[in-house]
């Protein structure tokens, strides 16, 4: 039996690539400290090693954990010296990949996490991340539109997908349901076929009914508790830090239901408060997988899922996007312009 070797549609040609400087721009902090202590500042452009690709930043996204990192908190206590490169997400340019018939040659796009604080981050022109960390941008996404998915994203489908297993019919309540890893986790398990009802704020309520929400609680109003029957999971965004939201999430879930705690410290005692309700309990941190991303970026790129950007300000002016999400009350996702496209 003559066998025909499988050959790949061909791909259009990558535009060739520049080679980076010796030296970039990047927001970077000498020491912890509020969001003024963040400063631009002229640093070596990294060398990737081993798996890792040189990415030519255009937009990086920024989250929550890295405003608490700058602070002291976060994951402050793994960084190796000052001055640090804060930032996590990013969409841009391979310049550097790790050997030639590479998955990400030279001039492909692609978004992902960088290993921050192990790596630079990427509030910088140039960042490093390994290849099992970065997919393909979706072609349907800006830079400036990829670049807020990757770690909101990526948590959100690790809490509803991997940890909540998603089904039809099941009853999944979300708290804070319209910031950034909110709005994903209100899709996707709206997208599985749950039933979802979201604590926030009175003004995104209709948004979030468009999102997927089958019931929107203004918190700011009414105690959900008093309004939540038995739900069979329960993501908390919040934690006991504002009005014992995990404390009261307790009450609603049926016996032997799941609640997922994200917020890192932001309730110690939550695993003997579920064991004596009768209830499981586990927290979550994001794994940047590759792979995941891809399958993210084909549901962004089909239309089931969305990203929405509300504020995007120049990479000078982070500590300005550091104190908008220090509020608390952004809708979806903050992003810096880096550079062009």
């Amino acid at each position: 039996m003559r066998i025909r070797p499988l050959r790949s549609a061909p791909e259009t040609p990558l535009a060739p690539v520049a080679a980076p400087p010796a030296e970039m721009q990047a927001m970077v902090v000498d020491a912890p400290g509020a969001a003024d202590a963040l400063h631009a500042a002229s640093v070596p452009v990294p060398s990737p090693v081993l798996s890792e690709v040189l990415v030519r930043v255009v937009a990086a996204g920024v989250n929550p954990i890295d405003a608490k990192t700058r602070a002291g908190a976060g994951v402050s206590g793994a960084i190796g010296s000052y001055p640090a490169t804060l930032g996590y997400d990013f969409s841009g340019i391979v310049v550097k990949s790790p050997y030639e018939a590479h998955a990400f040659p030279p001039g492909t796009e692609v978004f992902g996490m960088a290993s921050f604080p192990r790596t630079g981050g990427s509030y910088a022109e140039y960042v490093v991340a390994p290849s099992l960390s970065v997919a393909r941008k979706p072609a349907s996404l800006s830079h400036v539109e990829a670049a807020g998915v990757p770690l909101a994203a990526l948590t959100a489908w690790g809490l509803v997908v991997e940890t909540a297993h998603a089904h039809e019919g099941q009853r999944v309540l979300i708290h804070a349901g319209s910031g950034g890893v909110g709005h994903f986790a209100v899709q996707f398990a709206a997208y599985f076929g749950a039933h979802v009802t979201v604590t926030a704020s009175g003004r995104n309520a209709s948004w979030l009914r468009e999102l997927g929400a089958a019931v929107v609680i203004d918190y700011t109003t009414t105690r959900f508790e008093e309004v939540v029957g038995e739900v069979d999971v329960v993501i908390d965004l919040v934690g006991n830090v504002q009005a014992e939201t995990g404390t009261r999430s307790l009450e609603v879930l049926r016996p032997g239901g799941l609640y997922v705690l994200v917020p890192t410290g932001s309730w110690p005692g939550y695993t003997e408060a579920a064991a004596d309700a009768g209830v499981r309990a586990t927290s979550y941190k994001v794994i940047p997988d590759g792979g995941a991303l891809a399958t993210i970026g084909r549901l962004l790129d089909s239309g089931s899922v969305q990203v929405y950007i509300e504020q995007v300000f120049d990479l000078a002016e982070a500590p300005a996007a550091h104190r908008a999400i220090e509020t608390g009350h952004t809708r979806g996702k903050t992003v810096l312009r880096v550079s062009d496209g």
